[in-house]
């Protein structure tokens, strides 16, 4: 109940992203291999950013 109105940090953020973004990508690439190469190339940088947070941690 306390954590109804807890924000969400930067990490769960960019977490949220990723996934969302590696499962618009898979779903994609039933169709356009392009765009969904591009989408996987982009939740790999998020990837990245979210790694930088945690060794920070």
């Amino acid at each position: 109940m306390f954590g109804l109105f807890k924000k969400k940090t930067e990490l769960e953020k960019l977490q949220d992203s990723y996934k969302e973004m590696l499962e618009k990508a898979h779903k994609i690439s039933h169709s356009n291999r392009t765009l969904a190469d591009k989408m996987a190339a982009e939740a790999e940088e998020i990837a990245k950013k979210i790694d930088l947070l945690k060794k920070k941690a």
